[in-house]
């Protein structure tokens, strides 16, 4: 397996931790974040989401300002060094989303720009995908790296799915959970960065990196029966790139948000791949502590994962990690220990 680009470190802010250590520590415990919101589901009951308990009530552009610079800001301090150096690719909602706290793109980077005190490298970027931005971006990532124009990339992403335009969009589709409605998403928000650099002789490292489109995602209009072409094919060019087979994998670990589309989606996937005898492979997933939280998922799982591997608790090696979102895009990663590499 040749690598990519390595991990140094990462940042997290969440519902149940408002750093790395915090959070990692909550969701391998299976604590959760959920709690009644001020929105509500009914005209009996309140809408349960899973808010950050961030210090000042700030909202919208602002808020997402402080929850991704706070992420941004921890990941520095595992390398001072890198400060000032590091080209910052920034994970954001689809555009269009329905309720989206981002107005501007280029004034919400500019304030988490002020905010940590660094100016914006000419090398940074915005990528608006929902879920699977992080695998975009690591995509360019590692093609930057490999370049050689910057030493340090970050990626941090940041969503919040608890706005009022978003509550009531979903709650009208019927995505949300609620007590008439057992298939939806709890809504949540986050915000998480990850700190690469190009692959040295260790660390926790990318190996392997697949993109693609389902043609029958939860929104076609042709109403297309499931059968995970894009998550199979971007599995397997991640397969591929790591020049492993499925059987050989660790674990996984997903953005399964709540509704049975993504489980379904998920275990297509695996079926189709995977062959022969192989051992268990775990499946783990955020939202299990902190709902739906966008285009954080990525930055987040990979913080899971690295996590895990440096302090040993990790269900194998190597781990893949997969995201995808309404519109049908699909991405999947190898990550890997070298020592197992």
């Amino acid at each position: 397996m040749n690598a990519g680009l390595e991990i140094v470190s990462i940042g997290m802010v969440t519902a149940v931790g408002l750093d790395a250590p915090s959070s990692c520590a909550a969701m391998r415990a299976r604590l959760d974040g959920f709690q009644e919101t001020r929105f509500l589901s009914t005209p009996e009951g309140w809408l349960t989401g899973a808010p950050v308990p961030l210090p000042r009530n700030w909202i919208g552009e602002k808020r997402l300002a402080h929850l991704a610079a706070g992420a941004i800001v921890e990941a520095y301090e595992g390398a001072p060094g890198a400060r000032g150096q590091t080209a910052l690719l920034l994970c954001l909602p689809e555009e269009g989303r329905p309720g989206r706290s981002v107005r501007d793109n280029s004034t919400l980077m500019r304030r988490i720009g002020e905010i940590i005190q660094i100016a914006p490298h000419s090398q940074s970027r915005i990528i608006a995908h929902g879920r699977p931005s992080g695998h975009v971006a690591f995509d360019h990532a590692r093609r930057l790296l490999a370049s050689g124009d910057v030493p340090y990339v970050m990626i941090a992403g940041v969503d919040c799915y608890l706005t009022a335009p978003t509550i009531s969009h979903y709650l009208k589709e019927r995505r949300i959970l609620t007590a008439d409605n057992a298939n939806g998403f709890i809504p949540g928000e986050a915000a998480a960065a990850v700190l690469c650099r190009r692959s040295g002789s260790g660390g926790f490292q990318l190996f392997g990196l697949g993109l693609a489109r389902e043609p029958a995602s939860i929104y076609n209009a042709k109403d297309l029966p499931l059968r995970a072409d894009g998550m199979t094919a971007a599995y397997d060019a991640a397969f591929r790139e790591t020049g492993i087979d499925m059987s050989r994998l660790g674990y996984r670990i997903s953005d399964l948000v709540g509704e049975q589309y993504w489980f379904k989606q998920t275990a297509l996937a695996s079926i189709r791949l995977l062959r022969g005898r192989h051992a268990f492979q775990d499946l783990w997933s955020p939202a299990e502590s902190l709902g739906n939280i966008g285009a954080a998922a990525v930055p987040i799982m990979v913080g899971m994962a690295w996590t895990a591997a440096a302090k040993g608790y990790a269900a194998g090696n190597p781990v893949l990690i997969e995201a995808s979102s309404d519109d049908g895009a699909c991405g999947a990663a190898v990550f890997a220990s070298r020592r197992a590499a």
